[in-house]
């Protein structure tokens, strides 16, 4: 079907204003605004979107399906306007070299309803042997579920990466401060105090001496850390969790993530500050785990779920005009793809044809039970949002009226332009 011709027709969101527009799509890329209509004709209501990207996933496929696999965490990002997805290396068998990649690349391919493409896991020592189409590399400085933190980053080993060219995502907390920070953990705010925003600080201010071409700090849970993300080539990444979440809400273990939600006032100053767009990327971090793991606080995983609802919760946020659209359209749908080198995120001629259409009108309450991870419970259950109505991949609905109509048709990045 991505071979014929479509003139999609809608107020599309363009150059900073809602627009009525004709794009012409072929062989699932945007080939034109065009005056008149050719071909098949399909007309959207409503605002419409470029569709997101979400550049920080954890999908637990291969080694931990109990959890979520490919299959059903990219039918949740589909439902929630996302049409690629970034998949994060900290697999139970860590993806740090080229086979452990080729095993996970097969194990999904198929499989999945949304495009995507896989980070690899920086260890300090293994830039000879990472997979050379990794979409990015991630590095750990404290530990976080199924990895260890790295105590020291030696100029010679970042420098070994270099030659990739490849974005640089960090998890940014030190492993001393959280070694000296840890305590028992009966409460958020025992978590929240156990991995402190000075382990965040500390961590970013080394990742602002380190000399590469690209570097993220992925969830900055402190906006006062900010300062430490400067400089070109640097860039900040939120959840919405850190800027809508805190840790005196009644959120039990479903409410524990690395790293941890902060003070209401910090979750404010977050807020704020992401809304005056100090903050490049919207991300999810979704994170599930089982039920079971998450039954008891002090023994609870770290982790919660997000890809279905990042983009809803932001769209309920520019349904009451909190948010720009711009600012919603610049970090949760343009930048992600800018930033990891990915042909989505703008209406311009030879870009990929995903898009979503939404009615504002359309906010309600969110009933945590309709979600489509495997492990469904989220602490944004009964909280504003706004769901896409239809969902375009490459010039193909594969969500019509809030329903999946369209198979396991997701790409692996570097097969696009095969």
């Amino acid at each position: 079907m991505e071979n014929e011709d479509l003139t999609l027709s809608g107020k599309f969101y363009y150059k900073g204003s809602y627009q009525d527009l004709n794009l012409a799509i072929s062989e699932g890329r945007i080939q034109g605004i065009r005056k008149f209509i050719k071909g098949r004709k399909l007309e959207l209501e409503g605002a419409i979107f470029p569709a997101g990207t979400d550049t920080h996933v954890h999908f637990r496929d291969p080694g931990e399906t109990q959890k979520e696999d490919f299959s059903s965490g990219s039918m949740a990002a589909a439902y929630g306007g996302t049409t690629t997805v970034l998949d994060m290396p900290n697999n139970i068998i860590p993806i740090d070299n080229y086979q452990s990649y080729e095993r996970k690349l097969e194990s999904i391919r198929g499989r999945s309803f949304v495009d995507f493409g896989l980070y690899s896991m920086f260890t300090g020592t293994n830039a000879e042997i990472i997979h050379p189409d990794s979409v990015a590399l991630k590095i750990y400085m404290g530990g976080s579920t199924n990895t260890t933190g790295m105590e020291k980053l030696e100029e010679k080993a970042i420098s070994s990466i270099s030659r990739l060219h490849k974005p640089v995502v960090f998890h940014a907390e030190d492993q001393h401060c959280l070694d000296i920070s840890r305590r028992e953990t009966f409460t958020l705010k025992d978590h929240n105090m156990s991995r402190p925003s000075q382990c965040e600080a500390i961590a970013l201010n080394a990742m602002s001496k380190l000399n590469i071409e690209r570097k993220i700090a992925a969830h900055v849970s402190d906006s006062s850390n900010l300062k430490f993300v400067a400089g070109e080539g640097t860039y900040a990444e939120i959840t919405p969790h850190h800027m809508i979440l805190n840790d005196e809400m009644d959120l039990g273990s479903y409410g524990k993530v690395n790293p941890p939600l902060r003070e209401p006032a910090v979750q404010r100053s977050n807020l704020e500050a992401y809304l005056s767009g100090k903050y490049s990327i919207v991300s999810s971090d979704h994170a599930p785990h089982t039920p079971e793991e998450k039954e008891d606080l002090e023994y609870a995983k770290s982790g919660i779920i997000g890809v279905e609802t990042r983009i809803p919760i932001l769209l309920a946020l520019v349904s009451k005009k909190l948010l720009s659209p711009d600012l919603f359209y610049r970090t949760a749908i343009l930048n992600p793809a800018k930033l990891f080198n990915i042909n989505k995120g703008e209406i311009r001629e030879g870009s990929y044809a995903d898009f979503f259409n939404v009615k504002f009108s359309s906010i309600h309450r969110l009933n945590q039970s309709k979600l489509h991870s495997k492990n469904w419970e989220t602490p944004f259950n009964r909280m504003d949002v706004v769901f896409p109505e239809n969902v375009m991949m490459r010039g193909n609905i594969i969500v019509e009226n809030g329903e999946i109509i369209y198979g396991r048709t997701g790409k692996y990045l570097i097969d696009l332009d095969k």
